[in-house]
């Protein structure tokens, strides 16, 4: 992950961490409708759906759209993106990012 492209950071008005030692870190995103998490980067990731939603998720100026349903746990490979609220709930995800 870059560090000027931290989600903790750059993407504070969504993202905290939970959570950080050598193996991983974890954070808690909750998004509401219309939040926008501007361009952040992650290296290899699993995201846990609390309360899932849908989202628009732009990288190399291309946008897809993807609804994470409730109770879903996802693995991704490392990224740099912007994530955008498209839906009408509020999500509330856990990413645990590895680091080895």
């Amino acid at each position: 992950m870059k560090k000027d492209m931290d989600p903790a950071v750059v993407a504070a008005n969504v993202s905290k961490v939970l959570n950080e030692n050598d193996k991983v870190r974890v954070l808690e995103v909750i998004s509401k409708p219309g939040d926008v998490a501007k361009m952040h980067s992650h290296p290899d990731h699993v995201v846990y759906a609390l309360k899932g939603g849908k989202a628009s998720f732009t990288s190399g100026g291309k946008t897809k759209e993807m609804e994470l349903k409730t109770g879903s746990v996802s693995f991704f490979d490392a990224t740099e993106h912007e994530m955008k609220n498209i839906g009408n709930t509020t999500m509330n995800l856990i990413v645990v990012e590895l680091k080895k």
